[in-house]
């Protein structure tokens, strides 16, 4: 592990904290538009198996299109109740999404299971959620309502009961966030109606959708691995090649590389 400063006082935290900051901003204006960026006509980016979704073309290169100061976005809470994986996986996967965007519930039901199964359960990985609602009241309402959840420990069985077929067309008001909480197991419901409503739920969202627009993110889902931006629900192939580039570079650097 790499060696950490031992100043602990607020002052030095607060620098700390202003410094990424900035470094991230800057790493952010490089970046220029998030999902253009990351899906840029001309890079050799292909389409998708339905031709005609623009697909992110990974470079071979492993630190191409990587920027260093997006990967310390990574929170590596082991207590992140929107997060599944070990804390010290070599890899982190961060997702940018809202419960009313289809191509979020397309991964969520096509690509990400998978993943889960092939690198998050070996240890290789480590999936963190952001809540990025960008489709008005009841995006919101349904951000806070996974924020909820997630504090009784029910965060993925909602997030997966949202995403399942047909349910963003159901909506998300105050009835069906019930429903959905319900149908996920949570097992206080008052108590899951406090914290939907909670000031604590407006402002972790508030928190998560300032980082993704600082990161020049305009839509979901947005996807950073290790530093690496991919936007859109790209194929698994995708996901999968940028996984395992970011695993053998973190290899190669924890033996001294």
């Amino acid at each position: 592990m790499a060696p950490t400063s031992k100043n602990t006082s607020p002052a030095a935290g607060k620098g700390r904290g202003i410094a990424i900051g900035a470094a991230v901003l800057v790493a952010a204006l490089l970046l220029g538009v998030f999902s253009y960026t990351a899906t840029k006509p001309g890079s050799g980016a292909g389409k998708d198996s339905a031709g005609d979704t623009p697909v992110a073309d990974v470079s071979t290169d492993p630190q191409e299109g990587v920027y260093p100061e997006l990967e310390k976005l990574a929170r590596r809470d082991a207590k992140d109740p929107l997060a599944q994986g070990r804390a010290d996986a070599p890899v982190v996967l961060v997702e940018y999404a809202d419960f009313k965007c289809g191509f979020c519930g397309k991964f969520a039901r096509d690509t990400e299971p998978g993943l889960v199964k092939k690198y998050v359960d070996n240890g290789t990985l480590r999936i963190e959620w952001r809540n990025f609602p960008i489709f008005g009241a009841e995006s919101e309402a349904a951000a806070r309502g996974a924020w909820a959840a997630g504090q009784q420990g029910r965060f993925w069985q909602f997030h997966e009961a949202a995403y399942a077929d047909g349910a963003k067309e159901k909506g998300f008001k105050a009835n069906r966030l019930t429903a959905l909480a319900e149908e996920a197991g949570v097992a206080d419901l008052d108590r899951f109606a406090k914290d939907l409503d909670s000031n604590a739920a407006r402002k972790a969202v508030a928190e998560d959708t300032e980082e993704a627009y600082k990161l020049g993110a305009t839509s979901t889902p947005s996807f950073l691995i290790n530093g690496r931006p991919l936007a859109g629900a790209q194929p698994a192939e995708t996901f999968e090649q940028a996984i395992e580039q970011a695993a053998a570079t973190a290899d190669r650097k924890g033996e001294g590389e």
